[in-house]
């Protein structure tokens, strides 16, 4: 299992066989904890999942500290960390499906046509909180590019992508790591690393998966600001006008989308009428703003129902994906009921 691939595979050559002393000096936990955010987002690029990046983090800290007689060295603890890092994520993925988001399964429906069939959790790309991925500080445009490469789109267009190439994308392009290094880590040569990035390239290019934003203006926060009033008032006739000509609207785990204005605000007084009196609290997923949504509890307040993901271009909003997932409100940190 620990091979993965024939990537590291040295990583995994050398027993336990120091003491714990021994191993306590060579590497504390203390050590691998700062590493957890970034790696925590390496695993979501690679993996598509929030919970199994979570996972798949945890598992990367315990056989690092298992295998702490195999670490040469502190300078290289970050290569290191990735190395394993990336076989974890490589036995994860072997023999799975990819995960998708609802518009890559097939074409759109119209609100009449839902029937309620939904697919498994590990058919979907699910969203993560940016507090788990993104650096508190740090040089502002660094920051703008490690939430970019966090978007739903962006993560479900490496799901596309072979495991060994999806891994050199993300070192190579996302950490911009050299090819060198990159090779080094997966134990093959700089020109195999440099083939699998232009294969890489050339897959997402065909995606156009458009996934490349700028930071959210001011204006673009206002937008915002005016769905939610529009969506608490229910006024649907104000919400559609705010969204693009193109716009989706998706419901994981429904196996059903939506798009454009008319279709959406059908669907809004149609089959999703249940969201009339919603509450939305403000949070941040996937580089973006999202909202936890609080349908009416028949027992007073408002009670978790779905999780918004909002993706804005220019003067719109362009995607509402809609996570009916109530466990990622205690995740992303959101109420777990509002009063009344």
């Amino acid at each position: 299992m620990d091979a993965g691939d024939g990537v590291g595979t040295s990583v995994y050559a050398t027993g336990v066989s120091a003491s714990t002393n021994d191993l306590t000096h060579a590497i504390r936990p203390e050590d691998l904890e700062p590493f957890r955010r970034q790696l925590t987002g390496y695993c979501y690029r690679m993996l598509g999942s929030a919970f199994e990046a979570e996972d798949a983090v945890q598992e990367t800290m315990v056989r690092a500290w298992q295998r702490a007689d195999s670490f040469e060295g502190r300078s290289a603890l970050k290569s290191w960390l990735y190395r394993i890092a990336t076989n974890v994520c490589l036995d994860l993925l072997r023999g799975r499906q990819r995960r998708a988001e609802p518009m890559d399964l097939g074409g759109s429906y119209h609100p009449d046509d839902f029937k309620g069939a939904t697919l498994p959790e590990n058919t979907w790309v699910t969203p993560i909180p940016d507090a788990r991925v993104v650096p508190d500080a740090g040089d502002p445009a660094e920051i703008a590019a490690q939430r970019d490469s966090i978007r739903l789109a962006f993560v479900a267009a490496l799901q596309q992508l072979p495991a060994r190439q999806r891994a050199v994308l993300i070192l190579c392009e996302v950490l911009r790591w050299p090819a060198g290094e990159v090779a080094e880590l997966l134990d093959t040569s700089v020109a195999s690393v440099n083939s699998a990035l232009q294969r890489a390239r050339a897959t997402l290019a065909a995606r156009d998966t458009n996934s490349r934003q700028a930071p959210m203006t001011a204006e673009q926060k206002a937008l915002l600001a005016q769905y939610v009033d529009a969506f608490e008032r229910y006024d649907i006739t104000s919400l559609v006008t705010l969204l693009h000509d193109d716009a989706v609207l998706s419901m994981p785990p429904f196996d059903f989308w939506l798009r454009g204005p008319d279709e959406i605000g059908k669907w809004l007084l149609g089959g999703g009428i249940g969201c009339r009196g919603s509450r939305l609290v403000a949070t941040a997923a996937n580089g973006g703003l999202a909202f936890g949504s609080y349908r009416i509890d028949p027992q007073g307040g408002h009670a978790p129902w779905a999780l918004q993901v909002m993706e804005v271009s220019g003067d719109r909003i362009v995607g509402y994906h809609n996570f009916l997932d109530t466990a990622l409100f205690e995740y992303f940190g959101l109420p777990a009921h509002l009063d009344a």
